[in-house]
């Protein structure tokens, strides 16, 4: 089912949200709570509803809740002070107000009429799947957890680096999956898989980054370090992965845009730098300020960079839109 409301639609088959033709970034959890309430829009929805449809009743957290709703709000340029499309009933729950219409999905044969929408897919995506425990010890069980749960919280931070929350990434425990199939199920470009064993004395991790369209691994670590405060040796480990993982995406990723024949890296950065504005904060006045300012400075760089000279286009087609109607979705 195809939702269309302001200048967003909502596309339940593709399992998309896009504003104005370009894909907005959402968490699948997060997806599945704003299409529950678009189709129960004719009425206030509890939280016990939210939990029941979105979470399969188990329990959740009220902060975790919250969290989900702050972040439907901001992928459609909403916050809670303002609530133009998401408002909170005081005690009763919550309500989709937006005018919202309704038709048939799209096309669905897994071709869009733009491949890699301007400002937003064409940054990295990023998978990291739970790390796999290769020895009898149950501490390094949790070790390998938190490894991974570490590395998608810094990664996270990257400008310009789509993540995909724990909450979709971790569905693959104990589950045989080829990682083609992962990066189909999540939309990812690339997936980050690893290891743990332990001696009595260490701890050893691995660590690859695979490209997950063709299998291709791009780069591997091998990490390891004395036992002993199991957070401490967390966070080494982790820091020293991240040390070498980033570089090693953002040369992969650099390797892919040359096919589309950007040839600075400079220039890809500011790019990149342009998609994280967005990703940090949503649609809003000042997000798309700040990446209209850094796709300036990619086309400086290189003039023939003809994906940010459309994206480009494409923001200042939301300034007009804010101008327009008075600043709506400023933060």
């Amino acid at each position: 089912m195809l939702f269309s409301f302001e200048n967003f639609a909502l596309d339940n088959g593709r399992r998309e949200l896009r504003a104005s033709d370009i894909v907005v970034p959402i968490e699948p959890q997060v997806f599945d709570l704003l299409v529950y309430l678009i189709e129960n829009r004719d009425r206030v929805v509890s939280k016990d509803d939210l939990i029941a449809s979105v979470w399969g009743g188990r329990i959740v957290s009220d902060s975790t809740l919250d969290s989900r709703i702050n972040r439907a709000r901001k992928a459609l340029g909403d916050n809670g002070k303002q609530q133009r499309l998401i408002r909170t009933i005081a005690r009763k729950g919550v309500r989709f107000v937006g005018e919202v219409r309704q038709g048939a999905n799209g096309p669905t044969d897994g071709h869009n009429a733009d491949p890699l929408p301007a400002l937003i897919t064409d940054r990295p995506s990023i998978a990291v799947l739970p790390f796999e425990n290769l020895s009898e010890d149950h501490a390094l069980e949790l070790i390998a957890t938190g490894l991974a749960e570490d590395i998608i919280a810094l990664l996270a931070r990257v400008p310009g680096f789509f993540v995909i929350a724990r909450a979709s990434s971790f569905v693959y425990v104990q589950r045989a999956t080829e990682v083609r199939d992962v990066g189909a199920e999540l939309g990812v470009r690339y997936v980050v898989t690893g290891s743990a064993r332990s001696s009595a004395e260490y701890v050893r991790v691995t660590v690859q980054l695979i490209e997950a369209e063709n299998g291709n691994q791009l780069w591997a670590g091998r990490y390891e370090v004395a036992r002993g405060d199991t957070l401490e040796l967390q966070d080494e480990i982790a820091r020293r992965i991240m040390v070498e993982l980033e570089p090693a995406l953002t040369k992969a990723d650099f390797s892919v845009i040359r096919r589309k024949r950007i040839d600075s890296i400079d220039a890809w950065s500011h790019f990149r730098l342009a998609a994280g504005a967005i990703s940090a904060h949503g649609f809003n006045e000042h997000s798309i300020v700040e990446a209209a300012h850094q796709l300036r400075e990619a086309i400086a760089i290189d003039a023939n960079f003809a994906l940010a000279a459309r994206a480009a286009g494409i923001t200042q087609l939301f300034r007009r839109h804010f101008v327009a109607c008075g600043g709506c979705g400023r933060r």
